[in-house]
This record gives structure tokens, C-alpha cells and sequence, in this order.
């Protein structure tokens, strides 16, 4: 068990507090016992944090400063770690006792999986059952692939990556370092293209080939049943550091910036740029061909019809978007529109 000083050194915390105390874990302020790490990152779960039972807490400095001021019955036995981001230095502790709780897969080829002779799969690779590796694939050290994962030819995985079950990555889909793949993931389907030829007698929709691929930097996490379509005739790709929720729909030649987030059945329509750090909201939808500007925040549900060319705003509708500032003004009007008629019905019998 990581003692208080070596979490402190480690995640470059200062520590106040008994440096040789062991710890298990983490665990929310409401349920942390006394060998258990908790987090306060919101000013509003100071009280809750003085009572918790936790026996090291996370905090930044003014929390620590209004704890100390407001000691609760476990302030002087417990250990604070005080960090600049909180939330941040609570997720890099939690990886790290993930790291040693989680199995490690111990490298090999399972002997069901189906491998073409001309893959490149290092010694240090783990492969799972029933997994199926296409002609001229590349894989890097320790990349984990597990069962029933299908890897069509001339893909290439870079070092560390992991792919969950019954991922699919079709023909020429490149993956970069340490990336994470969720079961049910699908990357590189054809991206939704057809030509209308129609007359007066009939028609069709002609298929146009999807001849691109996909590109994913490094440190990119995708969903479950995530989908990212090949390009048309240039790849779609995703920026390192991108954090991609379930179920998101990511079309042809889409180009998302480096460290996104994207919350889950987002759809970004065709040929979209999104710029880097951009937030996503969960079910908000993109038209195609638009350019949205680095720092944007994009609210659940919301429509972007049109392109966003100044950086760091933040946009949120139910209808087609608007500025954020403007939307809860015209909210505000929208609740008190009852009073308003009500008061209108009551001039109207005078």
C-alpha cells in the first residue's frame, strides 16, 4: 500500500498530515473509510467533506484554508493532499490503484485467433480468443487485442493500445499510442455517401467508394458502439488526447481536434472540422461541412447549423443554436410567458 508521502511526491501534492500513513484506495466523501483517499473539487461539498470519514482528502488550498477554519470531528487525524486541480490529481491517484488492482494480460496468442502470416505481432502483444488480424497489419509492443476482435488488413496499432471485445477496425485504420477501444466500437465503416440519379421514370442512389481512412492520434479513448467512417477519398481523423463517449456517430472526413471531449450520441455529419479542446455535450448534432473554433462548448442537444469562427464560446438550444448568454435570457422569457398571457386575459375583460 502507497504511503501519504510517496502519493504526495508522486502526483506533486503538498502533503499536511502523518506522511507514513498506508492507503487503499479512493472512495466518494460519503462512503471513504479511514484507509481510503476522497476529493473535494466543488466549494459546495465543503461541509460534506468535514464530516466524511475519509482519511485523506484531495483538495486545493482555499478548500483546505475553509476546512481548517471549519474543523469537523476528523480534520486533525486526517491527511490532505492539496493540489492546483483536485479533480485531476484525484483521476491520476485513481489510475494508479486501477493499475494495481486491474489483471494484467500476460503476452501470447490465444490459439483460436485467426492471424494472416504477413501481420506483424511482437512477442510482447496479448491476443485473445477468436481474434481475427487481416493481411499486413502492425502492431506495436504490448498492445492488447481481446476476443472476438476483428482487425482488417494493412491497419496498424501503435504501442500500449488496448482494444476491447468485439471491436471491429476495417482495411488501412491506423491507431496511435496507448489508445483505449470499447467493445462494440466500429472504425473505418463506409462512410454515408450516394449520388441521387433520378427521372421522371425512376432512379437510384449510386454508391460513392470510400477510398480514406481513419486516423486516430495518441491517448485516444473510443465508446462502445462508438462509430468513426472512413474518409471519401481523405481520411477522418481524430487529434491525440480526444476522449470519445458511447454511441457517438463520427462521419466521413470529419477532423476532430486534439484533446475533445465528446459525450455520448453526439453526430458530427460529414466533412465537419471541430477544433482542438472542444467540449461536446451528449446528443448535440453537427450539420456538415462546418468549421467550429478551438475551446467551443457545444450543450447536450443542441443543433449547430452553422459554422463558429471565434474561439472559447459556448453555445446551447433546443432550436438551431444560438450564443449561451443569449439562450437564458430568451429561457428566462419562455417561463414567464404563462403570467404574461394570464395578465393579458385579465386587460382584455376591463
Amino acid at each position: 500500500m502507497p504511503t501519504a508521502i510517496e502519493l504526495a511526491n508522486q502526483f506533486q501534492a503538498s502533503l499536511v498530515g502523518e506522511a507514513s500513513s498506508p492507503f487503499v484506495g479512493l472512495a466518494p466523501l460519503e462512503r471513504a473509510a479511514q484507509n481510503q483517499i476522497s476529493f473535494l473539487s466543488n466549494p459546495l461539498y465543503r461541509q460534506q467533506a468535514a464530516d466524511s470519514s475519509a482519511g485523506a482528502l484531495i483538495v486545493s488550498k482555499s478548500d483546505f484554508e475553509f476546512l481548517q477554519a471549519n474543523p469537523g470531528q476528523h480534520f486533525a487525524k486526517r491527511v490532505y493532499f492539496i493540489a492546483q486541480n483536485p479533480y485531476a490529481t484525484f483521476a491520476r491517484m485513481a489510475q494508479h490503484f486501477a493499475k494495481q488492482n486491474t489483471p494484467t494480460h500476460a503476452p501470447g496468442i490465444h490459439a483460436s485467433a485467426v492471424i494472416d502470416s504477413s501481420a506483424v505481432i511482437p512477442a510482447s502483444c496479448h491476443i485473445g480468443p477468436f481474434v481475427q488480424i487481416g493481411p499486413n497489419v502492425k502492431l506495436g509492443e504490448r498492445v492488447v487485442i481481446l476476443g472476438n476482435t476483428s482487425i482488417a488488413r494493412d491497419s496498424v496499432i501503435a504501442s500500449d493500445s488496448l482494444i476491447y471485445p468485439s471491436a471491429s477496425l476495417y482495411s488501412g485504420t491506423r491507431i496511435g499510442e496507448r489508445c483505449i477501444i470499447h467493445s462494440g466500437a466500429v472504425i473505418g465503416s463506409d462512410g454515408f455517401g450516394f449520388a441521387p440519379d433520378f427521372s421522371a421514370t425512376g432512379g437510384e442512389w449510386v454508391k460513392i467508394p470510400q477510398t480514406g481512412n481513419v486516423v486516430i492520434g495518441d491517448d485516444v479513448e473510443i465508446g462502445a458502439s462508438t462509430t468513426i467512417d472512413r474518409g471519401a477519398m481523405s481520411d477522418t481523423v481524430v487529434g491525440s488526447g480526444t476522449k470519445i463517449d458511447n454511441q457517438v456517430q463520427i462521419a466521413h472526413n470529419v477532423i476532430v481536434g486534439k484533446c475533445c471531449v465528446i459525450a455520448g450520441c453526439a453526430a458530427i455529419s460529414g466533412s465537419t472540422k471541430i477544433g482542438n479542446f472542444c467540449i461536446i455535450g451528449g446528443a448535440a448534432n453537427f450539420a456538415g461541412h462546418l468549421t467550429i473554433a478551438d475551446r467551443t462548448t457545444i450543450s447536450g442537444n443542441t443543433s449547430i447549423i452553422r459554422s463558429i469562427t471565434e474561439p472559447g464560446q459556448h453555445f446551447t438550444g433546443v432550436y438551431p443554436s444560438m450564443l449561451h448568454a443569449a439562450w437564458e435570457k430568451n429561457a428566462a422569457i419562455l417561463r414567464g410567458l404563462d403570467k404574461i398571457r394570464q395578465r393579458l386575459r385579465l386587460l382584455d375583460k376591463k
